[in-house]
């Protein structure tokens, strides 16, 4: 029985990676095709042209090199930002006492039912009277902070056993020294599971970008993809579009790739199980 489903699992598995597939495949056999064949869009395989003809077009239509510079400067700084803040506030919720400190908890995991959406008018209002429109500064400042990131080390940190800690201050540790010899090293995990989850949802984030830059200097690859589909008198040029999808998603693919073991690693030592 317990082999049957396994077995079952397998397949369950398999047909989801599939469906999961077909959109990746489709894109890709499309960004090789000609964009002057009829049939190119109504047959999977017609017009396909061994050229990276469209890879160049999509390149030469757009500030890719702009775009891949804002998009990696906006992501690593968020992470940076990310990691400070989250690494403290768990650490504070874990392992302090102090007068309130469950309901601020509890409104942390409120934050958590809010979809980001609701909040582009007032975050918009805000960065507006800073004076930072059209900045990669505006898009990063909403996520400076992550309530999902707080609430992940917090676990993290109460799965380390008190008698470390007890040991380090017997030893005349500090608490910023206990924090970065004995519960960091223990968080190494859970840390590298949120960078690469954090990593992934803001190279996609289009929305809030796309609210509040304006021109190529502060655009990440998200809204520069976007502009592709305005260009052209004769409609969308879903060849090129395929191709400049392939050149947003490739870093990405790559590094889970390169990382999927370490991926699923982190996330089964983090607490998630």
């Amino acid at each position: 029985m317990r082999g049957a489903g396994r077995v079952a699992l397998q397949f369950v598995g398999l047909v989801v990676a599939v469906f999961w597939c077909i959109p990746l495949f489709w894109t890709l056999l499309t960004a090789f095709k000609s964009p002057d064949d009829p049939d190119a869009l109504t047959s999977l395989f017609a017009g396909l042209q061994p050229s990276l003809q469209n890879f160049a077009m999509a390149w030469q239509s757009a500030s890719f090199a702009s775009y891949y510079l804002n998009t990696i400067v906006i992501v690593v700084g968020i992470l940076v930002v990310q990691c400070v803040f989250i690494t403290l506030a768990g650490f504070a919720f874990a392992r302090f006492e102090f007068r309130g400190k469950n309901i601020l908890f509890t409104l942390f995991l409120l934050q958590l039912m809010v979809p980001a959406s609701a909040l582009i008018g007032p975050n918009y209002t805000t960065v507006r009277s800073l004076g930072l429109l059209d900045t990669k500064v505006a898009v990063m400042l909403p996520y400076v902070a992550s309530a999902m990131g707080t609430f992940w080390m917090r676990q993290t940190f109460r799965q380390v056993p008190r008698e470390l800690e007890e040991a380090a201050v017997m030893d005349g540790a500090r608490w910023w020294q206990v924090l970065w010899h004995v519960y960091l090293p223990a968080a190494r995990p859970a840390l590298s599971a949120f960078a690469l989850v954090s990593l992934s949802i803001h190279w996609n984030d289009f929305l809030w970008p796309l609210v509040v830059t304006n021109t190529p200097k502060s655009q990440p690859l998200t809204v520069g993809l976007s502009l592709l589909t305005q260009m052209g008198e004769t409609g969308a040029q879903w060849s090129m579009i395929a191709a400049g999808t392939w050149i947003v998603i490739l870093p990405l693919l790559v590094l889970f790739l390169i990382f999927q073991r370490q991926f699923v690693n982190s996330f089964l030592q983090s607490g998630l199980k």
